[in-house]
């Protein structure tokens, strides 16, 4: 089976390998594993490969590169018009050669591929929406136009589209799904932790105004306050970095808040298994990988009421949901300090819920979602 793959994640290129943004090429690993051939279709960028970069296993790889494109501005809005015909020749290739066809949405070029896939009515295909499913999210109207096409079972004929969690008044096409990142292997008794010591937070994402990564600063910053031994590590880069820096320089909190930069998988996996909570106020998501992960290895989440995260916290049974209002947090984030036996109830919870979701899992479920397809 030649299996296209059409994606906005940007790719590198070392030697014969290709690599990308580990948790995404972990999944795709699984996925592939079912097929003989694979065409990637994406962008590829002349940086060296960092920590959080990952490669394909699979050893028949046709990769297929593309033009990156945006629309944030009128100049970039202009050039990414004249490069559409391109790109869009590209994929319409990939998709006429493939046996089955997989989008990964939302993204520009995801909603490129809804279109064109259109044309491909008898093909088996798979979309896998990674972001907030959530009909009533505020999303940009690129994302609302995908999520449109998506749903519309004539439009996307022979489809079926994975989704974070279950959502009312959904077409037929349209299937719950989730995302690990643990094999059944991995699994190992979790650390013993107490409030004897310092009280640790982990927050584990891009440092992005969408992740709130100053917020999560704000909550701890506010429990030291209040008289609690506390330490935050944040995980991840980006645009935020150099506010985060000054602020904690200027507010001295470098004794207890560091920002780590990005970090191997082991690196993060070991902090998960040493922090007693892991805090991820995000203004949107889908279903976030880090709360799944920190509850893996025990750690209760702290994370904002949005798409998936209510059921992933059990209505705030096995966690305690965010409202981004900072005083309200904290007394919700007290009452648990002050309550070891309900912490450690959560705790319990938490892990034993996202031991439920190993990779074992979720290569049977991909294996089930190519072979329905193939049939329907």
């Amino acid at each position: 089976m030649k299996f296209a793959i059409i994606t906005h994640v940007i790719h590198k290129q070392q030697r014969d390998k290709y690599f990308a943004y580990a948790p995404y090429v972990s999944e795709m690993n699984v996925w592939t594993q079912f097929v003989t051939q694979v065409l990637i279709v994406a962008a590829v960028a002349g940086q060296k490969t960092t920590a959080i970069d990952s490669a394909y296993h699979h050893k028949e790889i046709v990769f297929i590169p593309i033009d990156s494109i945006d629309v944030l501005n009128w100049k970039s809005r202009i050039t990414t018009f004249f490069k559409l015909p391109r790109i869009a020749w590209q994929i319409f290739k990939a998709m006429y050669q493939a046996d089955h066809i997989h989008l990964r949405c939302p993204g520009n070029i995801g909603l490129i591929g809804c279109i064109i896939q259109i044309l491909f009515p008898f093909k088996p295909k798979t979309a896998k929406y990674a972001g907030n499913w959530d009909p009533k999210a505020k999303q940009p109207w690129s994302y609302r136009l995908q999520k449109w096409l998506l749903s519309n079972p004539f439009l996307t004929r022979n489809m079926q589209v994975l989704v974070y969690g279950e959502w009312e008044g959904t077409s037929k096409n349209i299937h719950p799904f989730f995302t690990a990142t643990y094999w059944e292997t991995e699994k190992a008794p979790i650390k013993p932790l107490t409030f004897a010591n310092a009280i640790r937070f982990v927050f584990v994402g891009t440092l992005s105004s969408g992740k709130r990564p100053m917020y999560a600063i704000a909550l701890v910053e506010a429990l030291s306050k209040r008289g609690y031994s506390v330490q935050l590590e944040l995980y991840g880069e980006g645009k935020e970095r150099i506010v985060l820096e000054d602020y904690i320089e200027k507010n001295h909190l470098k004794s207890f808040i560091e920002l780590k930069g990005n970090q191997s998988q082991e690196i993060i996996k070991s902090a998960y298994q040493n922090s007693h909570f892991v805090l991820l106020p995000s203004k949107s998501e889908g279903w976030p990988k880090a709360i799944a992960e920190g509850m893996f290895w025990g750690c209760v989440p702290l994370a904002t009421s949005i798409s998936c995260v209510p059921f992933m916290l059990d209505y705030g049974n096995r966690g305690v949901l965010l409202t981004a209002r900072l005083e309200q947090d904290v007394d919700e984030i007290e009452a648990v300090l002050n309550d070891e036996i309900d912490y450690s109830r959560k705790r319990k919870q938490a892990s034993d819920w996202s031991r439920n979701y190993t990779l074992d899992v979720f290569k049977k479920e991909i294996k089930r979602s190519i072979g329905i397809t193939a049939k329907s």
